[in-house]
């Protein structure tokens, strides 16, 4: 798979840029790189929640799913960033990529309830 993602302001660490190709990594179901299209030697790398994290289910305010034109909670792809290290891979929890899966809008959102951490790490599914 191979979407165009607009965000709808630039993610953090991306000032300026709102234009990104989401890629799946080859034999690695739900493993993406997600690239600016202007920078494309700079990439993140972000995991579908829905396969690796079933118990993740993090709430999005009105004004959050209002800016994202998420209107059905289906039409929601929840992406995570995944940080490889050599202790393992931890996930940014407290700042999920929410994508609206029919119109490629997408933003990170920082969630207002502190319970998830910011580094928990991935574990096998």
């Amino acid at each position: 798979m191979t979407a165009s993602l607009t965000f709808i302001e630039s993610p953090p660490g991306f000032d300026a840029l709102v234009d990104f190709t989401l890629e799946d990594v080859a034999g690695a179901p739900g493993l993406f790189v997600l690239r600016p299209d202007s920078e494309r030697g700079i990439r993140m790398f972000v995991i579908d929640a829905s396969l690796y994290l079933p118990d993740y289910a993090p709430v999005l305010s009105d004004t959050q799913a209002a800016a994202l034109e998420l209107t059905r909670a289906e039409d929601a792809l929840l992406l995570v960033v995944a940080n490889p290290g050599d202790d393992g891979t931890t996930v940014n929890l407290m700042a999920p990529i929410v994508v609206n899966s029919t119109t490629g809008r997408c933003a990170q959102v920082i969630l207002d309830d502190a319970v998830w951490p910011l580094r928990a790490p991935l574990r096998a599914a």
